[in-house]
């Protein structure tokens, strides 16, 4: 079994900052991409920004400039920089990870974590 669980959110006031980490275990194999979603009440779930192994980076458009993606393979880590937050970005943040663990090692699955809450107001 393979899990990520993320950490990192809480409340902050607009024009703040936080950092988000997201850390993968279990019987992992290898870890393609890793991304975060985020989730607001009432809306769809919708992708921040995701990164390859090799470190190649995808932003949601709202999110370039203000928000930086990160990871550290060698800890099996993803990281959310979050700048300048507004209150629209309250939501829950999801970690994903397309990991494949020891048992099959050549077939990749996304696992999803149970989310972390950020709450951006004054």
């Amino acid at each position: 079994q393979v899990q990520v669980v993320e950490s990192g959110g809480g409340l902050v006031q607009p024009g703040g900052s936080l950092r988000l980490s997201c850390a993968a275990s279990g019987m992992i194999f290898s870890i393609n991409d890793m991304g975060w979603y985020r989730q607001a009440p009432g809306k769809q779930r919708e992708l921040v920004a995701d990164i390859a192994r090799s470190g190649r980076t995808n932003y949601a458009d709202s999110m370039k400039g203000r928000f930086s993606i990160s990871r550290d393979n060698a800890k099996n880590t993803v990281y959310l920089q979050m700048n300048s937050l507004k209150p629209d970005d309250t939501a829950v943040y999801y970690c994903n990870a397309e990991i494949s663990d020891l048992s099959q090692p050549m077939r990749y699955l996304a696992v999803w974590g149970q989310g972390t809450l950020v709450t951006v107001s004054s």
